[in-house]
């Protein structure tokens, strides 16, 4: 039994593998390759970095922007969330849910399989194969499957799927046995994805690093040995790759940014209903009709004006907006990119169980834990790797990022496919591939600001580069006296 198998461990942070907390990721860690240096995208929040992941774009290249967000082909001035029933309609309406092809869309043309099961949302799991009935593979979620009909073999094999329950532990160990018992000894595709909900559900619920989080993370730790136990007995000699979706932060504040700009009086001349914002933890992103400069340089300039706001990327289809930095700069610009893009004020302060990151955000609680800004805590997250095709006992410097796992998978492959990708092959990880020094990177900052009366903002985006491919860093605003 050959394949790459790909599992997720959504919100992981790169300091919570260690000894204590999770000692088979970190035994996992230090036999294969490690990644130093990695990076999500943004917004930093689960379905734009699946997308990512498949389809080794940048949001602005695979459409899906956002947990929420407006899809214009689709409904021009509605947010939407990102859920399976979302996208199966705007499937049904456009036959595009996303603008680039998948993992399972190339594998598919190769007569190949790809195969995801996951516990996290519906879109989540939809995201991954999305054209399943055409392409070949499959999605295995405890709602839905891709194709339709599978659902009810799986059910009558493996039995109900258990209620979902924060913690969820008992449908994590439900997916690792169909992943065992269906998608690898039944099926054997080329390349199979587990998606485990925790620790995010986790720490959305009760903050990271705390006592019930900790002890989730132990028991999915101790259910990753037990599959790689299950593995070896097999005689597997499959690759495996290790990663998550994005990093975290607490919640420092809450802010209603919709209730705020109807009450600051700056769209009085205007409908607020011409303004779409799709509220995505981390991160605010703003539609507005007809890309309407005037509207839109108001609204900038209102949330420049607020001690909460971060980062503030706009769309070339708005104007030159003083402030601003280009959605360009981020991987944003597309058919389907927000007007602006706000990222929350963040910090590096530490929460009370000691984890560093404080953010604003548009939903949850003070305290719990959260993500989708531009935060440097957000914008670190894990990828491992070990197997035939990689090297052993290593650590990798270099930038490396979500967007970056797609096109390694498919060189593995041996698949040579046209297919345009933002990220690169991670060459320096390969068994007999190029030594990490060799591998040239560099930083880029940009900044912008904008004078008030009185104070003024001032921004800056940090990036790491390899090549062509960026990876955010960091990003955050500042508003001081002139």
């Amino acid at each position: 039994m050959n394949s790459i198998i790909i599992i997720v461990f959504d919100g992981l942070q790169p300091s919570q593998i260690n000894p204590d907390l999770t000692p088979n990721l970190y035994a996992f860690k230090n036999e294969g390759v490690f990644f130093k240096n990695h990076h999500p995208i943004f917004p930093s929040v689960t379905r734009a970095n699946a997308a990512s992941l498949v389809t080794g774009r940048y949001p602005g290249g695979h459409g899906l922007t956002g947990n929420t967000l407006v899809v214009p082909e689709f409904m021009p001035s509605t947010v939407i969330p990102a859920l399976e029933s979302q996208l199966e309609a705007i499937n049904q309406k456009t036959g595009q849910v996303l603008l680039a092809p998948t993992i399972a869309d190339i594998l598919g043309r190769e007569n190949k399989k790809y195969i995801a099961i996951g516990t996290g949302t519906s879109g989540n799991a939809y995201i991954h194969n999305p054209r399943a009935s055409q392409c070949g593979g499959a999605t295995i979620h405890p709602d839905f499957t891709l194709p339709r009909d599978l659902n009810e073999s799986i059910i009558n094999k493996f039995g109900e799927w258990p209620i979902e329950e924060v913690p969820n532990i008992p449908r994590l160990r439900h997916s690792i046995r169909v992943m065992q018992d269906y998608i690898l000894e039944d099926i054997r595709p080329e390349v199979a994805l587990l998606w485990s909900s925790e620790p995010d559900k986790s720490q959305h619920a009760f903050g990271v690093g705390s006592e019930i989080s900790n002890r989730v993370l132990h028991e999915a730790d101790k259910e990753f040995g037990m599959f790689l136990d299950w593995l070896s007995k097999s005689n597997s000699n499959s690759d495996i790759i290790i990663t998550s979706d994005h990093g975290y932060s607490t919640i420092r504040e809450v802010i209603d940014v919709t209730n705020l700009l109807g009450q600051s009086h700056i769209l009085d001349k205007h409908d607020l209903r011409d303004v779409a914002i799709a509220a995505n933890g981390g991160s605010v992103l703003f539609y507005i009709q007809d890309h309407d400069p005037g509207v839109t340089k108001s609204i900038a300039h209102w949330l420049m004006s607020q001690y909460w706001c971060g980062s503030l990327t706009a769309s070339k289809k708005v104007g030159d907006i003083s402030g601003t930095l280009p959605n360009t700069i981020i991987g944003l610009e597309g058919d389907r990119e927000p007007d602006l893009t706000l990222s929350f004020r963040w910090d590096s302060e530490r929460n009370v169980h000691g984890y560093p990151g404080l953010v604003y955000s548009t939903s949850g609680n003070p305290g719990l834990g959260q993500h989708g800004s531009l935060s440097r805590h957000e914008m670190s997250n894990v990828l491992l790797a070990n197997g035939p095709s990689f090297k052993k006992d290593t650590i990798i410097s270099n930038p490396t990022g979500n967007i970056d796992i797609a096109p390694t998978i498919l060189n593995i492959l041996g698949i040579d496919t046209k297919t345009k990708f933002d990220g690169r092959i991670l060459d320096e990880a390969l068994l007999n591939g190029v030594s990490p020094e060799n591998i040239a990177s560099e930083i880029i900052v940009h900044s912008a600001e904008h004078k008030f009366d009185k104070t003024v903002y001032r921004q800056i985006i940090k990036l790491d580069k390899v090549g062509t491919s960026i990876y955010p860093f960091h990003g955050n605003g500042y508003l001081g006296p002139r």
